[in-house]
C-alpha cells in the first residue's frame, strides 16, 4: 500500500478523528498487526500537537492465555496500577484512539462465561471512572488489516494479497481520497442535514418492518435528538468517533420497545461470531433470543447486567452507502454496522439529548437513557426494510423504504 496514502489515513485519524488539541496526551490501543502504521499514526499525533503518545498493545492470544490460566478472582481484581491509570485518564482526558485489526474468530473456544464473570466483577470498580469520563474526551475507532482478518474476508488470496485488498477496502470506505479532510467535512455536513430533518419532525416512535419477520416499535425520549458524523465533547471540541461512519443515530427511551427483530448480518463479539439470530422485546427488555450459532453467547450478552437487555441505540444507515455497496461482509462491527440499520443493546448515549451539557449523567438516565456495562451493535437492515416515524401530532412519516432513505435533503 502506498506510503503517502497511509500517512493521509493516519493524519485523518489524528486531526479529524480525535482532533488533537495542542498539548493533549494520546493513548493508542491496538494489536501488533500493523506496527508500521502505528508508528505513522504516532508521528501524526505529535505533528498535530500531542504532548505524549502512549501505545497500548494487546493480543487475542494473550487474552486467551489469561482467561485459561488466571483464577476468576485474579481476573476480577482491579489492581492499584490499573486504577491509577483510570484516575490519570479522568484528570488528563487524553484522546483515545482504538485501532481494530482482530481476527473475527480469534477468541474461539475461550471460556466466555469466565471472561463475562470477570468483567461483571470488575465493573463496579471501574464504573465511577467511566461515568466521570462520559462525553468529556475525544475518541476514535478506526481499523487496519490483520492477516487473520484479511484471510477471513479473502480466503482464496495469499496473505499479502489479502492484506493489500483489505487495506484498499478500509481506505476507500474511510474516504481516504486525494483530500480526506475535505471529504470528511462534506460527509459530516450531509449527515448533519439528515439529522436536522429528522429532528424537525418531533418523532415519538419508530416502527420497523421487513419480510424476514422483523416487526418492531421503539419509543423516543422527548429531549433526545438524532446525531451523526462528528460530535462535540463537553470541552466543546469537535471530533469524529468512528472512521468510517454512515449512521444517523439516537438513544431510544429505556423500556419502550416491543416486537421482534431479525439480524441480517453476523455479530462479531469477543472474538466469536453469533449468526442468524433474532431478539424479541417486551416492555423494552429482550425477553427471548434465538441463534443458529452461539446462542449461549447471545444469552450471556443480554444478562451481563440489568441494562444489557435494554436498547441503547437506534441507528439508521441506507443500503446505498459505500460499505454496503462494496458487497463485503467485514465480520467487524465498525464496518458492518455502517452498512446496515442497526440497534444496540446496553449503554445509551447521554449526548444524544438536546443541550446535553445541561444534564448530569444521573438526570440523563432518569429521562430514559439506558445504563449498562456493554454497548453491542447488531445489524437489522435489509433491502426491503421499512421504517415509519410516528410524530407527536399523531401523523406518520416514512423514514426508510426499500432499505434506503425515504426523503431527500
Amino acid at each position: 500500500m502506498d506510503g503517502e496514502r497511509l500517512r493521509s489515513y493516519a493524519r485523518l485519524i489524528a486531526r479529524k478523528g480525535v482532533n488533537i488539541q495542542p498539548g493533549q496526551e494520546v493513548v493508542i490501543q491496538c494489536e501488533p498487526d500493523q506496527t508500521g502504521f502505528v508508528c505513522l499514526l504516532t508521528e501524526e499525533c505529535y505533528l498535530a500537537g500531542a504532548s505524549r503518545v502512549i501505545v497500548d498493545m494487546g493480543m487475542q492470544e494473550l487474552t486467551k492465555l489469561h482467561v485459561k490460566y488466571r483464577s476468576l478472582e485474579n481476573l476480577s481484581e482491579l489492581t492499584d496500577w490499573e486504577e491509577a491509570r483510570l484516575i490519570h485518564y479522568t484528570k488528563s482526558l487524553p484522546c483515545r484512539i482504538y485501532i481494530m485489526s482482530e481476527d473475527p474468530d480469534g477468541l474461539k473456544d475461550m471460556d466466555q462465561a469466565k471472561l463475562a464473570a470477570s468483567r461483571q466483577a470488575l465493573y463496579p470498580g471501574t464504573k465511577k471512572y467511566t461515568d466521570e469520563l462520559e462525553n468529556r474526551y475525544q475518541w476514535c475507532i478506526a481499523a487496519v488489516p490483520g492477516i487473520a482478518w484479511a484471510r477471513k474476508i479473502y480466503p482464496d488470496l495469499k496473505d499479502s494479497e489479502a492484506v493489500e485488498a483489505l487495506w484498499e477496502d478500509i481506505l476507500c470506505t474511510s474516504r481516504v481520497t486525494e483530500d480526506p479532510l475535505k471529504a470528511w467535512d462534506d460527509h459530516d455536513r450531509e449527515l448533519e442535514a439528515r439529522c436536522a430533518y429528522l429532528n424537525s419532525l418531533d418523532i415519538t416512535e419508530l416502527r420497523y418492518s421487513s419480510s424476514n419477520g422483523t416487526s418492531f416499535r421503539v419509543g423516543m425520549i422527548d429531549e433526545a435528538e438524532f446525531r451523526g458524523g462528528g460530535e462535540y465533547s463537553l470541552q466543546d471540541i469537535y471530533f469524529n468517533p468512528n472512521i468510517p461512519t454512515e449512521e444517523v443515530f439516537i438513544s431510544p427511551k429505556r423500556g419502550a420497545a416491543e416486537g421482534i427483530v431479525h439480524a441480517t448480518k453476523p455479530l462479531s463479539y469477543q472474538g466469536q461470531l453469533i449468526e442468524n439470530f433474532s431478539i424479541r422485546f417486551e416492555g423494552g427488555r429482550a425477553v427471548e433470543v434465538h441463534a443458529e450459532k452461539n446462542q449461549e453467547l447471545l444469552e450471556t450478552i443480554i444478562s451481563m447486567d440489568e441494562g444489557a437487555a435494554f436498547l441503547g441505540e437506534c441507528a439508521l444507515v441506507p443500503m446505498d452507502s459505500p460499505i454496503s455497496n462494496s458487497g463485503i461482509l467485514f465480520y467487524n462491527t465498525l464496518f458492518d454496522e455502517n452498512a446496515s440499520c442497526h440497534l444496540a443493546l446496553g449503554r445509551g448515549f447521554a449526548d444524544s439529548l438536546k443541550d446535553y451539557s445541561r444534564y448530569s449523567l444521573e438526570e440523563a438516565r432518569e429521562l430514559g437513557i439506558n445504563d449498562s456495562m456493554i454497548h453491542v451493535d447488531f445489524m437489522i437492515g435489509s433491502d426491503d426494510l421499512a421504517i415509519d416515524a410516528v410524530l407527536r401530532d399523531g401523523k406518520t412519516v416514512s423514514v426508510f423504504r426499500g432499505g434506503n432513505w425515504a426523503f431527500d435533503i
